[in-house]
């Protein structure tokens, strides 16, 4: 069974900044090495099979990336398995009624988790957060550019996280057990 891992790109091709086209980045990151390389979206998702560890893979993709392309950014890497437990876990299934309103936000260093508990605790009205082992779930009943919950988290952690809405995930998920 392949060792599938999922790299997520923070902050690329959001805006004019930082584009970095899908093609260069699957031949980037084959070229260091991992297989069946596939690319989702133009947003910064790449699956693809390894026996790296996580960690290493992610700052092996960052300095290649900069190197290549000339483009700096936080790079986290999921093992499918963590991906699995993301997909399998989340407890805001029941109140998210929107895929592209639920973000499921990975944390670079797990970690960081316990400076989102406090978070966790805190009266969001129509909004939730919640957390994984790995991710933080967070439900944006009105949409994620007005979602107080989302901007506490971002807030919380700046560059040591990275958002993807329950939709991408789901496909991410799909790519990697299909």
């Amino acid at each position: 069974m392949p060792n599938w891992q999922i790299a997520l790109i923070r902050g690329i091709n959001v805006g004019k900044a930082k584009r970095v086209s899908m093609a260069e980045l699957k031949a980037l990151v084959e070229k260091l090495g991992h297989g069946d390389v596939k690319t989702l979206l133009n947003s910064g998702n790449v699956v693809f099979t390894s026996r790296t560890d996580p960690s290493a893979a992610a700052a092996k993709i960052e300095k290649a990336l900069a190197q290549v392309t000339g483009v700096e950014a936080r790079v986290t890497v999921l093992t499918g398995d963590e991906l699995s437990a993301a997909v399998k876990e989340n407890p805001l299934l029941k109140v998210a009624d929107n895929h592209s309103r639920l973000l499921v936000a990975v944390l670079n260093d797990p970690g960081d988790r316990s400076k989102l508990m406090p978070l966790t605790k805190e009266d969001w009205g129509k909004e939730a957060i919640a957390l994984g082992p790995r991710v933080a779930y967070v439900w944006c009943a009105d949409g994620i550019l007005e979602s107080k919950a989302a901007l506490a988290l971002g807030k919380a952690l700046r560059d040591r996280v990275t958002s993807r809405n329950w939709a991408t995930i789901l496909k991410l998920h799909a790519m990697t057990n299909g």
